[in-house]
């Protein structure tokens, strides 16, 4: 369940986790309780910053079709 998770979760723990030092794992316990504590509006961060790595992605990689 673990992999499957980190394998669909966008990345953006772990580009978050990487640019401010932590484990990517206590990035995602922390999108877990602060979606807890305020009912669920850090998701929509969450997808917002998906969105951004995979627009990045494209850019970086001049606009072709990715599979990953």
């Amino acid at each position: 369940m673990k992999t499957f998770i980190e394998k669909y979760s966008f990345g953006v723990c772990n580009y978050l986790g990487s640019k401010m030092g932590l484990a990517s794992s206590r990035v995602r316990v922390y999108f877990i309780y602060a979606s807890l504590f305020t009912f669920g509006s850090p998701i929509v961060i969450y997808l917002a910053v998906a969105f951004w790595l995979n627009i990045k992605r494209y850019v970086r990689n001049g606009w072709r079709f990715i599979v990953d």
